[in-house]
């Protein structure tokens, strides 16, 4: 999972796929965090993304850093806990001016059974679970 984890870091933004209705639905980010174990990425109740995730928590993230490429398929899980809020919006200070740990907007979910799979067009694919 760090490695994940520090490849998401070093591209700096990565691409979420989501699913409304029958209709794929991709958009770039930038927030990707650790916290007690788990990787979580970031996003506002109110945004469609979020509304799509809760409907249908099955996501897909894919990122490049100029050689190799990642995809991520996972579950992501809403986590309402504070302290979670507070580690992400710590992570990204810049994010404090929309986002508070105390209100009814800020979402952080982690992905779960995540399957990590990293390619390139010289070396076989290495896959990661957690």
């Amino acid at each position: 999972m760090d490695k994940v984890y520090e490849f998401l870091k070093k591209c700096g933004v990565y691409y979420l796929a989501t699913v409304e209705g029958d209709q794929p639905r991709v958009r770039p980010f930038g927030t990707v965090d650790i916290f007690e174990g788990k990787l979580y990425i970031q996003t506002g109740k109110k945004k469609d993304v979020s509304k799509q995730m809760q409907l249908n928590p099955k996501v897909e993230i894919s990122a490049f850093d100029g050689e190799r490429w990642i995809r991520i398929a996972a579950t992501a899980v809403r986590d309402d806990n504070v302290k979670a809020k507070e580690h992400m919006l710590d992570a990204y200070p810049n994010l404090k001016a929309m986002y508070s740990p105390y209100d009814d907007n800020t979402e952080v979910l982690y992905l779960k059974d995540a399957v990590a799979t990293f390619s390139s067009f010289t070396s076989a694919p290495e896959t990661i679970e957690f």
